[in-house]
């Protein structure tokens, strides 16, 4: 079949999808604090009206409550070509809370300079659009492939993915062969970070400040904690990475409270970090190196105990052979199209693709928008995604599923 009939019919109907990306910005999905399922609704509805057929999975609300949020409903499209591999493209409609320093209405979807501004244009309300409209661009150019693709949307990736690709996985509701996840045009992504989060609960014992040498000092103590972890940070800087786009591991403390007044001597405080884990090292063993840096500090601190609990295990997202012939799929229909080598690369953020690759699934990632996160002002103020790369990334997602599926016809 031929791609300039996919190319067709995409540019045919980029209008309406630049419409459906406008509704899905327009409508509020922000994690936390998690109330999705309203979203759900409303893209279910914009996908049925372009002929797809929706199932919706509302997750349980003692598994969204474990998670954080208030409600997460799935949605799945699967459509049969015929018989053969199944390749499911997860994208997630939450997004985080817009903050502040924004120029436009982060739900307004205004268009300027091509660009589209809002609060998950680019990550990834866009590729919401761009997976759906590649599907139907393969539909109504009556495709002849071997397989099934699936649209798995999802509400909780900036919580984690629990109620979303892990619950899909975990209750049998899709099993694919290959995954494609959201991200940007310019590259492909192969790998990625992953993420250990700690809570560090300090405790000493209060005492009136005019009378300090009662007390124990628990903000004190803190510091001799912090202290301990940011040299470790340091040392973290000769650690490297053998997978472009990832450099070393990085730690950062990212919230701190404690203490009770001005005038009494803290009994508490509390110490949250993030550090993140580069594909060549071990998680378990990360965590156990930090509980063991945190303990040697409590050895020589008199009347004061420190208790380290996870909050959050994110594991590596890595490569495997089937991935990257997967990749580079994506990669040659990339560059055909954008006139420009595509790297294969990773990240040094944390993704749900670490959930569907740890299933033993070949995943990647790619998607609609600029050269980096950066230039998308992803989770910052003014968050965009330019039209072209839109519309571009829609024909490359449409092309790769074309060849790889045609290519297990043969």
């Amino acid at each position: 079949m031929s791609k300039q009939r996919v190319a067709t019919w995409i540019e045919h109907h980029f209008p309406d999808q630049v419409e459906m990306l406008k509704i899905l910005v327009q409508t509020p999905s922000d994690n936390p604090p998690g109330d999705c399922t309203p979203h759900a609704l409303v893209t279910a509805q914009q996908l049925r009206a372009l002929g797809l057929e929706v199932e919706t999975f509302t997750v349980p609300d003692e598994v969204v409550q474990a998670a954080g949020m208030r409600s997460a409903t799935n949605l799945v499209v699967r459509h049969r070509f015929g018989p053969g591999p199944t390749v499911a493209l997860n994208a997630h409609g939450d997004v985080v809370p817009p903050g502040g320093g924004w120029s436009k209405d982060p739900y307004g979807a205004e268009i300027e300079d091509g660009w589209l501004y809002g609060r998950g244009a680019a990550v990834s309300k866009s590729d919401i659009t761009t997976y759906a409209y590649a599907l139907l661009a393969l539909i109504h150019s009556e495709a002849r492939l071997n397989g099934t693709i699936e649209l798995h949307i999802t509400y909780d990736e900036e919580t984690g993915g629990a109620t979303g690709p892990g619950w899909l996985l975990e209750n049998g509701i899709s099993k694919p062969d290959y995954v494609v996840c959201a991200a940007l045009s310019y590259f492909v992504v192969t790998a990625h970070n992953g993420c250990l989060h700690l809570e560090i609960a300090v405790q000493g014992k209060s005492a009136h400040a005019a009378f300090p040498a009662s007390g124990q000092d628990a903000i004190e103590a803190g510091n001799r904690v912090m202290s301990a972890l940011y040299h470790y940070r340091d040392s973290l800087a000769a650690t490297h990475s053998q997978v472009p786009g990832i450099d070393s591991p990085t730690l950062v403390i990212g919230l701190v409270s404690g203490g009770i007044n001005t005038n009494v001597v803290g009994d508490n405080m509390v110490i949250r970090l993030d550090r993140r884990i580069i594909p060549e090292e071990n998680p378990e063993a990360v965590e156990q190196e930090l509980i063991a840096l945190i303990a040697s500090v409590e050895q020589q601190l008199t009347g004061i105990t420190c208790k380290v609990k996870r909050i959050l295990l994110a594991r590596p997202f890595t490569s495997s052979a089937a991935s990257i012939a997967l990749a580079n799929i994506f990669s040659q229909q990339a560059e055909e199209i954008l006139q420009e080598p595509i790297p294969l690369v990773g990240l040094p953020l944390y993704t749900d693709a670490r959930l569907y690759s740890a299933a033993g699934i070949p995943t990647i990632m790619y998607g609609a928008g600029p050269r980096s996160f950066l230039e998308a002002n992803g989770h910052r103020a003014d968050e965009r995604v330019h039209l072209d790369d839109l519309q571009r990334a829609t024909k490359i997602v449409a092309n790769s599923l074309l060849t790889l599926l045609q290519e297990k016809n043969a």
